[in-house]
């Protein structure tokens, strides 16, 4: 099934996210080679494409697991929690529809 892993990300934390990042890419690759991705991204802190020194204020992660606890675990690994940059993640069961 597809869940949706939506994070909200702690304020200033900017550079954490940019350290952080080579990893956090590197799992989001791994679901993709393995077809389990439909689709990832930040969300930026201002209404710009490239939001500078403004940053991103979270991200949002649809992705196919076994389960509710398999994605869980999956969002609690990630790099970005591990280095401070998330301050909340939560995980909701997605059914695409369209397109």
């Amino acid at each position: 099934m597809w869940y949706a892993i939506i994070a909200t990300d702690h304020s200033d934390t900017l550079q954490k996210r940019l350290a952080a990042r080579p990893a956090h890419v590197a799992r989001l690759q791994d679901l993709q080679s393995a077809g389990r991705l439909l689709l990832a991204g930040p969300f930026p802190a201002i209404d710009s494409e490239d939001p500078g020194p403004a940053g991103f204020s979270g991200s949002l992660i649809i992705a196919e697991f076994a389960d509710l606890a398999a994605a869980r675990a999956w969002a609690g690994a990630d790099p970005y929690v591990t280095a401070g940059v998330y301050r909340d993640v939560d995980v909701r069961p997605f059914r695409k529809t369209l397109p």
